[in-house]
């Protein structure tokens, strides 16, 4: 039975793979496992070992504090019904992060300050 904490390493994993756009097949051969392996971590069915999730942050070239970022707010959110986490989990977000990362940094800013803009227009009406 998967923990609240084997469950949030698994999304930030599944995060953090498809923001860089690797298959689990792709991590999987990185870290020398099974695909399967990686689906189980990602759906909390298995428990990542600190071994593990130092290999697996290398692969994904990201801290290991990445995996437990906001873990500390999971009760917080639960206790709310907030469902702030379920934003990052869209198709939709994931293809904007990765088409915005794949622009220049000039074009990038320049994006930024209009998504803000919107929103700030947004807000005044």
């Amino acid at each position: 039975m998967a923990t609240d904490i084997d469950l949030h390493l698994g999304r930030r994993l599944r995060r953090r793979r498809r923001l860089l756009g690797l298959t689990q097949q792709q991590l999987a051969m990185q870290v020398g496992i099974r695909f399967q392996q990686i689906q189980k971590y990602e759906c909390g069915a298995n428990r990542i070992s600190a071994a593990r999730l130092w290999q697996l942050a290398e692969a994904l070239e990201s801290p290991v504090s990445y995996f437990y970022d906001g873990l500390e707010d999971m009760t917080t959110r639960d206790d709310q019904g907030s469902g702030g986490g379920e934003m990052f989990s869209r198709k939709e977000t994931l293809d904007l992060i990765q088409a915005y990362y794949q622009l220049g940094e000039r074009p990038r800013r320049r994006l930024l300050d209009l998504a803000k803009s919107l929103h700030t227009d947004g807000d005044t009406a």
